[in-house]
């Protein structure tokens, strides 16, 4: 087993970091108390060719896959995690498509999400219906060649920017449960789509996040997404795969934490020394570099397993597995960092409680960390992990 990144691998961590030092880490702080889209990201991703680092080489990206995507993503959380998010809308936008779209949806989105001429939102939740994805109302009703949809779909990510939509909808609303849904993606300028109000987040404030208003919005047939009543598959591998993305955004924010609180331990003095130099500290910095590094470990193989073009139900627990630890670990070292610094790290004006606030998504988003457990749980019940 070879733990060595490749030079191609290697080469997107040391982009990723320069883009880091040279236009996030200068303006987090700025964007997370605005709360405005930092454009100036998303402009240095473009320019830099990150926006396409998991889109295949056909469709105008660098075709370096899931565990490109997390090495880039994983950089840029260290500073920001709305960085890693806006890298991350790359993935969860356009993983449908690749997995279940026409040659045409994907020259179209992949290749527009590569160059960044089109940014993508995926529309899943609903007022009543998160975790449990089989609860959505939203519809989509054929008439001929068309189908017309109806619904609404809240706290999506980036759809104040977004140029297309990928929209889960119920188009055979007689059976009931994970049956008779359906996949589209949605151009932003179709007529009967609105995105509705910025949501007040308490952190990730550089990506806001809407409700996106269908009403009777009209698509033709080739909008579908792989086969009509289709759509539960598609929806949960793209989830899977994108575990590993939303795995890497905790890995980074765990590491910024852990890098600034050791930047702040060796200058800030007690009782004569560094407090850096404290057993109790070290204890505590001991734990979470132990924590995050099982972490990574734990990502970067989901992210290989992605890679293989494994997303289904035989390795969804894997991939769980790196999301729960990964963001579960983000709220620890955030947690633990802040309290490591006392009441300076409580203060707005040192970054440690927006790497709080920021944490506290992570565990929410693309499944809580509930639905994880019940993803692992249900695997172990099954009988499907490998090494028992």
């Amino acid at each position: 087993m070879d733990f060595r990144l490749n030079s191609e691998h290697q080469a997107v961590v040391d982009l990723a970091r320069q883009v880091t030092r040279e236009v996030i880490a200068p303006r987090a702080d700025e964007v997370d108390r605005t709360g405005e889209y930092p454009e100036d990201y998303f402009q240095a991703f473009r320019e830099t060719g990150l926006l396409g680092v998991a889109i295949p080489e056909e469709y105008g990206g660098a075709g370096l896959g899931c565990l490109g995507l997390v090495l880039a993503v994983e950089e840029v959380a260290k500073a920001c995690c709305s960085a890693g998010l806006i890298l991350l809308l790359t993935r969860l936008s356009t993983m449908a498509i690749l997995l279940a779209g026409t040659e045409e949806q994907k020259k179209k989105y992949l290749g527009g999400t590569a160059t960044g001429e089109l940014r993508g939102a995926f529309c899943l939740s609903e007022p009543d219906a998160g975790s449990d994805t089989q609860a959505i109302r939203t519809r989509a009703v054929r008439k001929g060649d068309r189908y017309v949809i109806t619904g609404t779909k809240s706290w999506i990510s980036g759809a104040g920017v977004a140029d297309f939509f990928v929209v889960a909808a119920k188009t055979d609303w007689e059976v009931p449960g994970a049956r008779g849904y359906s996949v589209f993606v949605v151009d932003r300028d179709t007529p009967g789509l609105t995105v509705g109000k910025k949501e007040q987040k308490m952190g990730v404030r550089g990506v806001p996040v809407h409700q996106v208003i269908f009403e009777e919005v009209e698509v033709p047939v080739s909008a579908r997404i792989g086969e009509e009543n289709g759509g539960f598959k598609i929806i949960m591998q793209n989830l899977n795969a994108v575990r590993p993305v939303v795995a890497a955004r905790g890995v980074g924010l765990a590491e910024g934490a852990l890098m600034y609180w050791l930047q702040y331990a060796r200058q800030r003095q007690t009782f004569g020394k560094p407090i850096v130099e404290h057993q109790g500290l070290q204890w505590m910095a001991a734990d979470l570099a132990t924590e995050i590094e099982a972490a990574r470990l734990l990502t970067y193989r989901a992210a290989l397993l992605v890679d293989e073009g494994k997303t289904g139900k035989e390795v969804a627990h894997y991939l769980s597995m790196a999301k729960y630890k990964a963001t579960e670990v983000a709220v620890k070292a955030a947690n633990d960092c802040l309290q490591m610094m006392g009441a300076v790290g409580y203060m707005e004006d040192y970054p440690m409680a927006r790497f709080v606030r920021d944490a506290r998504q992570l565990t929410i988003v693309e499944g809580t960390s509930q639905i994880q457990k019940n993803i692992i749980g249900r695997a172990l019940a099954d009988g499907l992990l490998t090494w028992l």
